[in-house]
């Protein structure tokens, strides 16, 4: 019987107590370091640049890292943004009346005050709550203190406020950067306290302006 088993044991076919039939044969793992891998099995974009093919094209650590890079750069700051949209001229009358109510209403506030000012006024001609046109919700009557019978008064247009408040217009207008969401459609100074404040929601406080949705 112990020579039946030495022989079973010696034999190419192994048995193990448990298997009825011979053992699988056994791969090296080099042989799977070395096996050739379709880039598509693994879920890769294909069309990525390969650290092999970045090395054989002669390019460097530096260059290889910028190719695989994925992060987005980071937006411009609205301090870059008003150097980019500002100017003295506006584009028809509804940017004027737009930048006409940043310059009145804020141009002592903070850049985020006087964009927040030109969005509460787009957020109430877009909001079916008010006139439909820039014009006519600026012109309104009792809603902003600095129109006087329905006539906005003349900026100065020289001043760097008027730049400021135009490129801000500008901004809003285009959606190039964003502070408040578009229920937003009231604020008033801080240094006031109407009733209708308490009925609504705060939003923000920037600068003097608590905005209210």
């Amino acid at each position: 019987m112990a020579a039946l088993l030495i022989a079973a044991f010696a034999g190419g076919d192994q048995l193990k107590a448990w298997q009825s039939g011979p053992v699988a044969p056994t791969a090296h793992y080099l042989a799977h370091a070395s096996a050739a891998v379709d880039v598509g099995e693994l879920g890769l974009n294909g069309d990525a640049v390969q650290p092999e093919n970045a090395l054989a094209a002669g390019l460097g650590p530096a260059d290889l890292h910028a190719a695989l890079a994925t992060e987005p750069p980071p937006p411009p700051s609205l301090g870059a943004l008003v150097e980019e949209y500002g100017g003295t001229e506006t584009e028809g009358r509804e940017q004027h009346c737009l930048a006409s109510a940043v310059y009145f209403e804020a141009r002592g506030e903070p850049l985020e005050g006087q964009l927040a000012v030109a969005e509460v006024v787009l957020n109430r001609a877009r909001s079916g709550r008010y006139p439909n046109t820039i014009c006519a919700v600026v012109t309104q009557p009792a809603q902003f203190s600095f129109v006087r019978r329905g006539v906005i008064p003349r900026a100065d247009r020289a001043s760097q406020a008027w730049r400021r408040a135009v490129a801000c217009a500008r901004i809003a207008q285009a959606e190039a950067s964003r502070l408040l969401p578009r229920d937003v459609l009231w604020y008033h100074a801080n240094y006031v306290s109407p009733g209708w404040g308490r009925r609504l929601e705060r939003n923000a406080r920037i600068g003097l302006h608590i905005f209210y949705s």
